[in-house]
């Protein structure tokens, strides 16, 4: 049984303004909270439910649903997975780039646990958080954990990562944020969140290829969807945020001639248009109920 709570849940299911008789993707299934309540708005129609987490797909209790199609798969296979089950468009895709709590369990990504330093999110994938601390050279690992993490003590926790597995190699979460937390100054120790959340975030953006899946899933779910579908898209950080915003704008934008042209000369007409020109976030209520959601940000296209 799935113990994540989906986040912005009615905001979304709203937004994407669906019909009885959709076709739906939930391009990053996860625990399903989205799915199943897709699931009862859409009894005529069918549900694609996609997610690179193999556990995702079997433990689901929506496996055997006979609206609902569940891929095993990463979303920036999108337009691949819709022509293997021959499907050539939609009338609405979700996408809530936000970790399930049933993910984290196990695979090393939490410094919650002592774990074994793992983070990928399916076992195919090749390269390992633990390979990365272990070893990236000191120039990788400090553009990771600046721009991925945004961690502004990046270069002390680099080194403090090179010169402790020179001695030992870095095993485990609880090793890693141990390593991280005296890098940082002592005066900027006293803060709520965990001093290692940040150098964590971005070994698994890292790993994942999070951030570069998402620039090559939206323009694929934008030329996927009918006219008049929906994108909805929550992130949880600002670089994904940033990506949505950035790809929504591009698509929303007519012609790029230069303004003194008589007449428009590149043809270039908007491929959507935007519903939320400000994101959605969540309520308070929600984030009293659901700390993990207050980071969230829920942004929205339409097909044109």
């Amino acid at each position: 049984m799935s113990i994540h709570k989906s986040v912005l849940l009615k905001e979304t299911i709203e937004s994407l303004n669906l019909k009885n008789d959709s076709v739906v993707v939930d391009a990053t299934f996860g625990g399903g909270g989205h799915s199943k309540e897709i699931l009862k708005i859409i009894e005529k129609g069918k549900l694609i439910g996609i997610d690179a987490d193999e556990k995702a797909i079997k433990e689901s209790d929506l496996k055997n649903n006979e609206r609902a199609v569940l891929v095993n798969d990463n979303f920036e296979n999108l337009e691949n997975i819709l022509e293997d089950l021959k499907i050539e468009k939609v009338d609405a895709i979700l996408a809530d780039l936000g970790w399930s709590s049933d993910q984290l369990v196990g695979k090393g990504m939490s410094f919650q646990e002592d774990e074994q330093l793992d983070m990928r999110l399916s076992e195919s994938q090749e390269v390992s958080a633990k390979e990365i601390v272990n070893e990236y050279e000191q120039r990788e690992l400090e553009r990771i954990i600046r721009d991925y993490g945004e961690e502004k003590f990046w270069k002390i926790i680099t080194k403090r990562i090179i010169e402790y597995r020179k001695e030992k190699k870095i095993e485990t979460t609880k090793e890693l944020a141990g390593i991280v937390q005296k890098a940082i100054p002592e005066r900027f120790r006293h803060t709520k969140m965990n001093l290692a959340t940040k150098t964590f975030q971005a070994l698994r953006i890292e790993v994942n290829q999070e951030l570069a899946n998402l620039e090559k899933f939206i323009p694929q779910a934008i030329e996927r969807l009918n006219l008049g579908g929906r994108l909805a898209i929550i992130s949880f950080h600002s670089l994904e945020d940033r990506i949505v915003k950035n790809i929504f704008r591009e698509n929303a934008r007519g012609c790029i001639c230069p303004p003194d042209f008589p007449q428009c000369a590149c043809g270039k007409k908007p491929k959507v248009a935007i519903i939320t020109r400000k994101p959605i976030a969540p309520t308070d209520l929600e984030v009293s109920d659901n700390p993990k959601s207050r980071s969230a940000k829920l942004r929205v296209c339409e097909k044109s």
